[in-house]
């Protein structure tokens, strides 16, 4: 269930699936390593329960387009 922040200024974080994880990381030809991170303490990423492995797609509204950014969970 995606993530909307209280404030304005941060966009909607989701938690991926391991499908649709797996779907973008082969359409984007890059393996869960070359993803820049996000640890597991951060606001959004607790919100979400989310686990170390897991990634997380960060969607922003930038003028008329929709843009979509991945980061994968990582440990303190």
């Amino acid at each position: 269930m995606p993530s909307k922040s209280d404030h304005e200024l941060v966009p909607v974080h989701e938690l991926m699936s391991d499908k649709e994880a797996k779907e973008v990381l082969e359409s984007l030809k890059v393996s869960i390593e070359n993803l820049p991170k996000i640890l597991e303490s951060d606001p959004q990423a607790k919100k979400l329960e989310a686990k170390p492995g897991q990634i997380i797609r960060i969607h922003r509204r930038e003028g008329k387009h929709d843009m979509f950014y991945y980061r994968v969970v990582i440990g303190e």
